[in-house]
């Protein structure tokens, strides 16, 4: 059940059998020479679609847009300042307690994001205990998880791709959007094939270190077949996540 594509109506009568809601985050930067711009909003963003028709879990709409600066050397990139997003995630948690939910599973696909999705939790957290002490209303719970680190599909992703996984613009996340986009292939050849890795600091140094954009992956073995595997697998996984944390007290 995809929220956006709902009636208030549907979300009231949705509230009486759950208090909870996955939202997918993700970022808009570039993922390499076949990769897409939405590569890491789309991950988690097609996961999260395949669990709630799966399971009739509520699924928020994408926060699409996180911390990339350090992309901001090539083109099409969007990022936020963290004091932004934690201001973007602070207002989107609490509309949603305003009506009446208590659990927020926000389902990563960004690793950028996530020093600034925990501090955004502290905030919200500290707001609670300034604010709501004496309430009657139940304070909100929250939690992450990135779309890789679900049980399973590290070895999985590992598995298909042996060699050449890496750690940005890798095989598997972009093998997830050519399921999500057949029409979006791109067949780009890599030179080197395995591209090099390193830190990751400001943008004009992360463009000289990698100039292709990619860190350590050769996603020319990126396919929809190979995403339509890591899909299925991620999502199985994302109902019981989720389900473990709604039962967390």
């Amino acid at each position: 059940m995809q929220l956006h594509q709902a009636s208030w109506q549907e979300i009231d009568t949705y509230l009486k059998g759950s208090k909870g809601i996955i939202v997918p985050i993700g970022s808009t930067e570039q993922h390499g020479p076949n990769g897409l711009l939405g590569t890491d909003a789309i991950c988690p963003e097609v996961i999260a679609r395949h669990a709630g028709d799966q399971s009739g879990i509520l699924i928020g709409p994408t926060f699409n847009v996180g911390q990339a600066q350090h992309h901001l050397g090539f083109s099409g990139t969007i990022s936020l300042r963290p004091s932004t997003m934690i201001a973007a995630l602070y207002d989107w948690s609490m509309s949603l307690a305003r009506h009446g939910f208590e659990r927020i599973y926000w389902f990563n696909g960004h690793g950028g994001n996530t020093a600034t999705i925990t501090a955004a939790f502290s905030e919200i957290y500290a707001d609670w205990s300034y604010r709501r002490a004496g309430a009657n209303t139940k304070p909100l719970r929250l939690q992450m998880r990135n779309w890789w680190e679900l049980p399973g599909i590290g070895s999985l992703c590992a598995s298909i791709f042996p060699v050449g996984e890496g750690s940005h613009a890798t095989a598997s996340e972009v093998s997830v959007t050519y399921y999500a986009y057949p029409d979006a292939q791109k067949n780009v050849a890599m030179s080197p094939k395995i591209a090099p890795t390193g830190p990751i600091l400001d943008a004009d140094d992360y463009r000289r270190r990698f100039p292709d954009g990619r860190i350590g992956s050769d996603p020319s073995q990126a396919t929809p077949e190979h995403g339509r595997r890591i899909v299925e697998a991620a999502a199985k996984a994302l109902i019981e996540d989720y389900k473990g944390f709604l039962a967390a007290e």
